[in-house]
């Protein structure tokens, strides 16, 4: 009978790379519970879920866990850098709407971040 994951060129497979593949999956199912609690933060305030409000609501919650702060043109160039080929003004008017739902909020120094409701209930405490 055939297997699929026996090689069938006569050698033996590298038990090595099936371990780097676990830490693959374990990466991927934690970036999926994290698209889950957005998807949820965008449905407690209201809003349909899209690729590139998820994508900047990931870039601001990893830029707060690295204590940093990004404007426009940060968040624009964090997507560029995931492949994620967004305009800048699609970027701005996306930061403009959740401003304006209250989802995240426009810093002094013209960062944003997530306003604290947002961050109660990605928590959990909502």
């Amino acid at each position: 009978m055939y297997d699929p994951q026996l090689p069938t060129d006569g050698h033996t497979a590298q038990p090595a790379s099936s371990l780097n593949a676990g830490a693959g999956v374990f990466g991927k199912q934690a970036e999926r519970n994290r698209n889950e609690r957005i998807r949820h933060l965008l449905k407690s305030f209201g809003l349909r879920t899209s690729l590139i409000r998820l994508k900047v609501i990931d870039a601001l919650l990893q830029a707060a866990e690295s204590q940093r702060a990004l404007g426009v043109r940060g968040i624009h160039s964090h997507l560029l850098e995931l492949d994620i080929p967004l305009s800048f003004l699609s970027v701005r008017e996306v930061l403009k709407r959740l401003c304006s739902e209250g989802v995240i909020t426009l810093n002094a120094d013209k960062s944003f971040s997530l306003h604290q409701q947002a961050e109660a209930i990605l928590d959990g405490r909502d």
